[in-house]
């Protein structure tokens, strides 16, 4: 795989999961990584261990302040933006923040790439995307109506991403990620993911609940594979792969009927005495798409992707991980 070296990045949210994920392999191949983050939703301790290296650099700092945006990206060659407010949910509870955060902020990150002249920004984009259309898997070219004011923040970032490559001749490339999962993601709060809420229960022996009747399924990604996607978009050298968007995923979807039997079969060479934890079912969560497969056959020919741990790969070191961390 093609790695980035000796490169000046900025990673915005960089104190957020898949931030801090990619700042670890940024700067373990001797690249110089700023770091903006405001820590609304990102963790000091996700970077803890980056402080005291001279390549990294912090501004905390909020992305809907377009001074702050400047400072961030002067003297920077690429930008990778994850920073957001992310969660089908939180975004139906309070739409007006996740729009703030995720456009206002989007668009001047955008400016601020553009007048400080970075060659490339590369952002997070989602599967939400997909919306209500049908058919599995999903190609990039074919999208449904949104579900949720998230679905729709990141929508418009794709929409502005290709007219300020249009208008002004920024590269970008948007990374529709498909239900990303590993270390350092979050176990806590109203927002956490499935993956490590469920884990984190399970460790502590309580009873975790599936939204609807387990029978949706998802493109589980692990970060692994994010990162290695992460580094191709800022490094291809190809005009056709330019200013557009790709799925970010594994290609193959999981029930979560299935995740769970996974999980408590790979969490029971830990803890056995978990073995008879049964989950309970509730509501089904308004705005979720009912399955998620993504095609990523537009990333591997354009790109070179090759992810390298399926959903069960990645869940094994996941879980040693959060077995780590949780005790």
């Amino acid at each position: 795989m093609r790695k980035l070296y000796s490169s000046t990045i900025l990673v915005t949210g960089g104190a957020g999961f898949i931030g801090s994920n990619l700042i670890e392999t940024l700067l373990s191949q001797n690249n110089r990584v700023v770091c903006l983050d405001n820590f609304a939703t990102g963790k000091h301790s996700n970077i803890a261990a980056f402080k005291g290296n001279s390549c990294f650099t912090l501004i905390e700092g909020d992305i809907r302040d377009q001074e702050t945006c400047h400072k961030a990206c002067k003297g920077v060659e690429y930008v990778l933006h994850e920073a957001a407010l992310g969660s089908v949910p939180r975004s139906i509870n309070d739409p007006v923040t996740s729009t703030e955060v995720n456009i206002d902020g989007f668009v001047k990150m955008l400016v601020a790439a553009r007048d400080e002249g970075v060659k490339r920004f590369v952002y997070a984009a989602s599967s939400s995307t997909y919306g209500d259309h049908p058919a599995l898997p999903k190609h990039e070219d074919v999208i449904g109506n949104p579900l949720s004011p998230y679905a729709i923040t990141k929508y418009v970032n794709e929409l502005y991403a290709k007219v300020f490559a249009d208008l002004y001749g920024i590269q970008t490339i948007g990374l529709r990620y498909f239900n990303v999962f590993g270390k350092q993601q979050d176990p806590d709060g109203a927002y956490a993911a499935v993956i490590p809420r469920f884990i984190k229960a399970l460790l502590k022996k309580q009873t975790p609940v599936i939204n609807g009747d387990g029978t949706q399924s998802r493109d589980f990604t692990y970060i692994e594979n994010v990162v290695q996607i992460n580094q191709l978009a800022l490094l291809t050298d190809n005009p056709e792969s330019l200013n557009t968007v790709y799925n970010v995923a594994f290609g193959e979807n999981t029930s979560l009927n299935d995740l769970y039997a996974y999980l408590i079969e790979l969490l029971t060479d830990y803890r056995p005495d978990i073995s008879g934890i049964k989950p309970v079912y509730g509501p089904p969560r308004k705005g979720d798409v009912l399955h998620s497969l993504a095609s990523i056959d537009k990333a591997k020919t354009l790109l070179g992707y090759q992810p390298e741990y399926s959903m069960r790969n990645g869940l094994k070191k996941a879980i040693k991980w959060y077995v780590n961390s949780l005790g």
